[in-house]
């Protein structure tokens, strides 16, 4: 063993037989005379190593990588900008890490009861009843979970059965097809065209029925940047009393909304009853990393949502968990100052990008922006941003995965504005130099 400049370095001759390395690491005696009394032939004559094909359930045979670790490692390798995926490159509040710390030092690290810290709980209750006017019971009907997506994974796999139908507004965030594959479910899809990406309420009526056991939402919605209108609510909650179908509500971007109000669907007269909703700390208080998310339901749903997180993760991280009470319980003026810095960077982004020449759709909420690629001349999504990023130096999304049929998001890719401003700058400045228009 040899120290080079305070590094430990281990140097091995040819000396170091299999034998003589099995006394080094204290083997037991019987083992150590076995290997000994092998012939050295028969210890580097083990056959080589097999080529192995890879292994998934059927159920998932037909999901890949997710798009955002491809890109996010096509980024690394070219050193691109990344717009892609949507986390912040920049901290959460002093406050709220501060609290984690506290909480931390404070001895909160074993596991958490199953269902939440009770503060954080009771938290999630107060944020609830100031957003929507619903008072709901922290004990019975708040699950926290690691993160909106397990939240998902939970709802999904505690309350669908096998061959159960769901409805998905497509184009969408690709757990959701995921899990509800997991959970054994009959996806139907409903597509949300640009430019509006309205809802297409006849096609809806057309397709919800008594068979449907859910709707899946998502308001403001990903990847698109749409919110959800009262109009549209008001006539999915219709239906879904109508036929007796559940709505799995996903929130996440609830306190990124710049066009509208956001509305939460259980707020609707007759609707707590049969949705969950849910939620996380991540998006809004930038600390994507923490994994904290919840789901509220009334106790008969809360019920399934608790049975399959008890055995998807069983707790969440206890001292995150107290710091996200205190998150939760910040001044609405914090709030107030996140839209404010997000309406600047998503002024950036779209104006860069229009100066660029891509074709804009609007985005009501949400930190993400939708583009028509073709005035650039490639043949599809996942062409435009293999070639953005090693030519241009710029990461965005293709959105064909976000659809059942992919041939209905070849045209569009989505950015993220949830950078810091002079990275935004940067990435704008790199499309309007180096991409070409076409068409």
């Amino acid at each position: 063993m040899q120290s080079i400049s305070g590094s430990v370095q281990c140097t091995w001759t040819c000396s170091h037989s299999i034998p003589n390395l099995i006394s080094l690491f204290r083997i037991p005696r019987h083992i150590h005379r076995l290997a000994r009394a092998l012939p050295h032939s028969t210890m580097s004559a083990l056959p080589p190593a097999k080529d192995h094909p890879l292994q998934v359930a059927k159920r998932l045979e037909k999901f890949k990588t997710t798009i955002f670790t491809q890109m996010s490692q096509l980024a690394i390798k070219h050193g691109a900008i990344n717009l892609g995926q949507g986390f912040p490159n920049f901290d959460g509040p002093e406050f709220v890490k501060a609290a984690a710390i506290q909480a931390i030092n404070d001895g909160k690290n074993q596991y958490a009861r199953g269902y939440g810290v009770s503060d954080l709980n009771c938290a999630v209750a107060e944020r609830f009843k100031k957003d929507t006017g619903l008072a709901v019971d922290p004990e019975k009907e708040v699950t926290v979970t690691s993160g909106c997506t397990e939240a998902i994974a939970a709802t999904m796999l505690g309350l669908i059965n096998p061959g159960d139908e769901v409805i998905l507004f497509a184009p969408f965030y690709d757990s959701y097809e995921a899990t509800l594959s997991m959970a054994g479910a009959k996806v139907k899809g409903i597509t949300l065209r640009p430019p509006e990406f309205a809802v297409p309420l006849d096609e809806l009526k057309s397709t919800i029925s008594k068979n449907t056991r859910a709707i899946l939402i998502n308001t403001p919605h990903n990847p698109t940047g749409k919110m959800f209108t009262r109009e549209e609510l008001d006539v999915i909650a219709s239906l879904c009393i109508e036929n007796d179908v559940l709505v799995f509500s996903d929130e996440v971007y609830d306190k990124l909304a710049f066009e509208m109000d956001h509305i939460s669907i259980a707020s609707l007269p007759g609707m707590y009853e049969r949705t969950v909703t849910m939620n996380s700390l991540g998006k809004t208080f930038s600390l994507t990393g923490w994994k904290i998310g919840w789901a509220i339901a009334p106790p008969h749903l809360t019920w399934g949502v608790r049975q399959a997180h008890a055995y998807l993760t069983f707790a969440t991280s206890t001292p995150m968990q107290h710091a996200a009470a205190t998150a939760l319980r910040t001044p609405d003026s914090y709030y107030e100052e996140l839209k404010k810095d997000y309406k600047v960077k998503k002024g950036i982004l779209v104006e860069g990008l229009k100066e660029a020449g891509f074709k804009i759709f609007p985005s009501s909420g949400t930190y993400f922006v939708i583009v028509d690629h073709t005035p650039f001349g490639q043949k599809d999504d996942v062409a435009f941003c293999e070639y953005l990023i090693k030519e241009v130096g710029v990461v965005a999304i293709p959105t064909s995965v976000f659809y059942l049929n992919p041939e209905e998001g070849k045209k569009l890719v989505r950015f993220t504005f949830c950078k810091d401003e002079d990275t935004l700058r940067a990435a704008v400045e790199r499309m309007k130099e180096k991409l070409e228009r076409i068409l």
